[in-house]
């Protein structure tokens, strides 16, 4: 991947710049913002965002054209994580209180480089990009935000910036459990029996392209609904949670090589018995309890539980044969430019439930919280593209 990259520099990508020292005409940008922890009523418009300044020299500002919304906006709503994630904006607490505020939300962007940063010599002012922003950093809804370079990918040319926004979070979350968790990757999935729970939301329909361009058999569980949107995806077999008993569905079927769970819950309780012992077979969850414990504790004791929580299952189903592991999204240009391939190749497309204009924001969060969404919810920054 870092090769591609350098062969893309070597084509003709810019060589490292200086920062740009170009006057701006204002220092303040739109944004929606919240200055408290809650429900929607938090959400705020404002035109008084401070425009983002490059700190570090391989960082760049990008003109948000489309950004969307992950369930974890919602919970950073809320307050979810907020321990956490202050520890990671001020790790040495330097700050004498906490400066989150105001905050904006959203982890999905796709964009036009605006600005660079000394050490960037992938992309130059105007390359079209995409990228997931952590959840630590300033967020996407806005006119501008900034990303570090290794954060940083080139937008698929196949797709608009809509339908690009769409893909950057849950597929770098999907890359994360199924690639660099739970190891599986083009090389070694053909025929290997692959189960993913919770197959409709923006995760699953992502894993289920993604298996099925890796040459993997695909078991996905879903409502029957969301079923004909499953299986167009490529999803070999489609099981209905709300037909009837799911574990006893499911144990009618072959044993997996490898679950996806993105439901979590009493989910955990059995579905690793649906895994072929002893032959490397693995269950990767994406819900876990760590900022949670992190929440409840603080950050020390919270690490604590956390550690002694997957240690000891880990430990546990080690020894009934199957491996346990917990995955979280891990932002990466690199991983972004594998993405960015399959989708340019026709192997992944975006699933799009729904699309709003950038006044409509709060309208996108309700839609968001009423769940049952089929793909992604999509915001418009810029209406012209």
């Amino acid at each position: 991947v870092a090769g591609g990259r350098a062969l893309r520099w070597a084509s003709g990508r810019a060589p490292a710049r200086g920062l740009r020292a170009s006057p701006r005409a204002r220092t303040a940008m739109p944004s929606w913002v919240i200055d408290r922890y809650g429900s929607n009523e938090v959400l705020r418009f404002t035109r008084d965002m401070v425009f983002p300044v490059i700190h570090f020299p391989n960082e760049v500002i990008i003109k948000v054209h489309a950004a969307s919304l992950n369930p974890i906006d919602l919970s950073m709503r809320s307050g979810y994580g907020a321990t956490a994630l202050n520890m990671k904006r001020d790790p040495l607490k330097l700050k004498s209180s906490e400066t989150e505020f105001p905050l904006t939300l959203g982890r999905d962007v796709s964009g036009v480089v605006m600005e660079c940063g000394l050490g960037v010599s992938y992309f130059k002012p105007g390359d079209e990009v995409w990228a997931a922003i952590p959840p630590w950093k300033q967020g996407t809804l806005s006119e501008f935000v900034v990303a570090s370079g290794n954060e940083v990918s080139f937008k698929p040319k196949c797709l608009s910036h809509t339908e690009a926004a769409a893909l950057p979070y849950v597929g770098l979350t999907a890359w994360s459990a199924l690639s660099q968790v739970g190891g599986l990757n083009q090389t070694n999935c053909s025929g290997k029996r692959i189960l993913i729970l919770g197959a409709s939301g923006g995760v699953g329909t992502f894993a289920v392209q993604l298996m099925k361009a890796w040459d993997a058999h695909v078991t996905a569980v879903c409502s029957q609904d969301a079923s004909t949107l499953v299986k167009k995806l490529g999803a070999d077999d489609v099981i209905d949670y709300k037909s009837g008993n799911l574990e006893e569905q499911l144990k009618t079927l072959p044993l997996f090589d490898f679950i996806l769970d993105n439901v979590g819950g009493s989910t955990e309780k059995w579905a690793l018995d649906l895994l072929k012992k002893w032959s490397g077979a693995t269950y990767v969850t994406l819900v876990t309890p760590f900022l949670i414990n992190m929440d409840k504790l603080g950050v020390a004791d919270g690490m604590l539980q956390t550690g002694v929580t997957v240690g000891s299952k880990t430990l546990k189903h080690l020894l009934k044969g199957v491996h346990y592991r917990w995955a979280f999204f891990m932002p990466s240009g690199p991983s972004l430019d594998e993405i960015a391939e399959l989708v340019d190749s026709g192997k992944i497309q975006p699933v799009i439930d729904e699309v709003f204009s950038f006044s409509e924001v709060p309208k996108a969060f309700l839609k968001l919280e009423g769940g049952h969404a089929r793909g992604k919810t999509v915001i418009n920054v810029i209406t012209r593209q």
